[in-house]
Order: C-alpha cells, then structure tokens, then sequence
C-alpha cells in the first residue's frame, strides 16, 4: 500500500455497475514525510475520502479485492485514511 493525497474527483457519466456509489478521486502519491512523490493517479473511493485527505490506496490485482467478482478492470483503490504518521 502506499501514501496518497486527494486532489480531486473525477466525474463519470457512466461506469461499471460495480463501481456504482463508489467516487472516482486522484490522487497525488506522497512519501512518508507527505512530499509529493509520483505521478497523479485515479482511484475508487472505498472509504469516503475528501479532498485534501491523506490516504493509503492499493494497486494491482489488490486494487479489485474490495469489489465482488473476479474480473474488474480497476488499477487502484482507496482502502483507508490516515489519521496520523509515527515517526
């Protein structure tokens, strides 16, 4: 998992039926230390993320874990948000 902040919505007409309810966010990946780090992304919202948010998001095939069935075509998921980072 990896560090992110929200930056914004992305609006859709149409998506996926497994999507729906779900918002569409990008994301600006940041490191420990909340610097930017990366290349802005867009994720679904699993967990009601507002914008300015630090949150942690999956990629890859754990990216599809939070959604029912097998095969759905999403590269990145927010699956929490950071309340406070120990040093």
């Amino acid at each position: 998992m990896q560090l992110a902040r929200v930056r914004g919505h992305v609006w859709a007409t149409r998506k996926l039926d497994s999507f729906e309810g779900r918002k569409l966010m990008v994301l600006e990946p940041v490191d420990e230390h909340k610097q930017p780090n990366g290349t802005p992304l867009v994720a679904v919202d699993t967990v009601d993320a507002g914008i300015g948010d630090l949150v942690f998001y999956a990629t890859s095939r754990e990216a599809a874990i939070p959604f029912p069935g097998s095969m759905i075509p999403v590269d990145a998921t927010i699956v929490g948000v950071v309340d406070r980072i120990d040093p």
